[in-house]
Order: C-alpha cells, then structure tokens, then sequence
C-alpha cells in the first residue's frame, strides 16, 4: 500500500503544475497525475438571472440578430413597458438551466434579413458559450437557438402608443 503525503500549499505554489477549476464551493485541484483533490473555501452560487443576462447580451453583440424573443414575448415586454415603474424584461427569449456545474441555453430570436441563418446561429451560440463559460466558469452543454422571425429591411418595431401625450 502506497501512503499518499498531503501538505498545504497555496494555488500560487501549485498553479504551474496544475490546473483548478471551481464547482460549486470547492476549489478543485486536478494535478498532473489526474489526482482530484478538493478543499473547501466557501460555496458559490450563480443564479440563474445571470446566466440569462450575460446570454442575453452576448446574443445581442453578434451582427444580424434582430431581437430577442418571440411575438408573445415581444408583447409582454411592450406592455410591461406601460407600468410605471416597470422596466422591460431584458432576458425575453432567453431561458436557462443552471446545475452545479454545467449549464443549457435556449434563445428565441429575431433575425435581420439577409443574414445566413447557419451561420448566424453558428456565431451566436460560440458567443454565448465563450461569454457564460468565460465569466461564470460553468460549462455550457447546450445552446438551442429558435428563429422565429425575420424583420424586413425598412421595417422597424413600432414604439407603443402612449396613453398621454
């Protein structure tokens, strides 16, 4: 039987000799003998409105995408735009599900007309998945993308009427 010699060292001292990951509170420590050791440090949790928000704009950064969300979602937004005090949603058309580790995407979008849709889709999902994993350091399993329009040249979305002028 081989006795394994464990001593603290801090990630500075380890960090050319292994690579860490963070999975839901531990810190991961995967050294180059593939030996996984974790040490607690606290726990982090990302909820899943911020997965949303960054899909959402990283979507939104690529050329071509008109919009977000579908007609119902669109509607929703518009009327909710008319409540004082309420703000529109900026995830429309962007769920998500978040585990410890790894999370799906799904987007509903508008696109310009004109883009190629594969590639457009191809671009938007590399996008999304540079910017969730880069930033929350979970890993993306999935992103589905549903085109559900395309907005004509000229053809702009009306603002909605307003009650008072």
């Amino acid at each position: 039987m081989v006795e394994k010699k464990t001593e603290t060292r801090s990630r500075e001292d380890v960090s050319t000799e292994s690579s860490w990951t963070t999975t839901s509170g531990q810190v991961v420590e995967t050294s180059a003998a593939g030996e996984v050791t974790e040490a607690a440090r606290g726990r982090t949790t990302i909820a899943a409105v911020v997965v949303q928000k960054i899909a959402a704009i990283a979507t939104r950064e690529v050329s071509g995408v008109a919009m977000l969300g579908g007609g119902v979602a669109r509607a929703f937004g518009a009327l909710r735009e008319r409540i004082p005090g309420a703000a529109a949603a900026q995830t429309a058309g962007v769920a998500v599900e978040v585990g410890e580790k790894q999370t799906a995407i799904d987007l509903v979008i508008t696109v310009e007309y004109g883009a190629a849709l594969v590639d457009l889709a191809r671009a938007v999902r590399r996008n999304v998945i540079t910017a969730v994993e880069r930033m929350t350091g979970l890993e993306v399993v999935e992103v589905n993308i549903a085109v559900t329009d395309i907005r004509l040249p000229g053809e702009e979305e009306a603002p909605a009427p307003t009650r008072v002028e």
